[in-house]
């Protein structure tokens, strides 16, 4: 459980945290963000 305790109860615990959910969202946003592109046609 100290573990846990040190997650969410130190500073560095809860900014591991931030970056832990930045890096998911941001790979989300480049996943939708290249399958949207290669659904474009190519532009000549």
């Amino acid at each position: 459980m100290k573990l846990w305790q040190d997650l969410f109860g130190t500073d560095y615990g809860l900014m591991s945290i931030a970056g832990i959910i930045f890096m998911i969202l941001m790979a989300i946003w480049f996943v939708f963000f290249f399958i949207r592109k290669s659904a474009q046609p190519p532009k000549q």
